[in-house]
C-alpha cells in the first residue's frame, strides 16, 4: 500500500528520475512552454514551482548573501547557468506579484506510437501573446466571409445568411 507517499515513481530509479526533472526543469524555464506526458508534466510542475518561488523571494530580499545562496540552492536543480540567470533577472521579477500558480497543464490528448497520455507544460505570464494573435485572426476571417455569395460545387450560387 502506498498511503501517504507523495509522488510519482515514472517507472524510474531516484537518480535517473532526479536526472529527468532537472532536465524537463531547465526546459521549461529555458523555452517557456514543453511538451511531454501528463505523468512528467505534473511532477516537473511542482519541481519548478518551488524552484521559481525560491528565486522570486530571493529577488525581493534585499542581501546579496539571501541571493547568492538561492543560486546555488537552485543549481543543485537547473545547471546551465544561462537559464538560471534568466530566472533571476526576467520570470522571477515577472512573477513578483503572483502568490504562486506559475505553471499550467494543457492535456493534448494520446500519443499515438503507445497511447500516452501527452500535456504541455507552460509558463503562465509568458503565453499570453500568441493566444491573443490567434483570436484576432479568426474574427478578420469571419468579417471577411460575411455577406459574400458562396459556391456549391455543382454550380449553383447560394447567398449566405447574416
Amino acid at each position: 500500500m502506498r498511503h501517504r507517499k507523495s509522488g510519482r515513481k515514472l517507472k524510474r530509479t531516484a537518480s535517473h528520475r532526479k536526472a529527468t526533472l532537472s532536465a524537463l526543469s531547465t526546459s521549461l524555464i529555458k523555452h517557456k512552454k514543453i511538451r511531454t506526458t501528463l505523468a512528467k508534466a505534473k511532477e516537473t510542475r511542482m519541481v519548478v514551482e518551488k524552484i521559481i518561488t525560491r528565486a522570486k523571494n530571493a529577488v525581493a530580499a534585499e542581501g546579496e548573501q539571501k541571493n547568492v545562496h538561492a543560486r546555488r540552492e537552485i543549481a543543485r536543480y537547473i545547471k546551465d547557468r544561462d537559464v538560471i540567470k534568466e530566472l533571476f533577472t526576467e520570470i522571477a521579477p515577472k512573477v513578483a506579484t503572483r502568490p504562486g500558480g506559475y505553471t499550467r497543464v494543457v492535456k493534448l490528448g494520446q500519443r499515438h506510437g503507445d497511447a500516452a497520455e501527452v500535456a504541455i507544460l507552460e509558463l503562465v505570464d509568458f503565453n499570453t501573446g500568441q493566444a491573443e494573435a490567434k483570436t484576432t485572426t479568426k474574427q478578420k476571417v469571419k468579417k471577411e466571409n460575411k455577406g459574400k455569395k458562396k459556391e456549391v460545387p455543382t454550380g449553383e450560387v447560394k447567398m449566405e445568411k447574416e
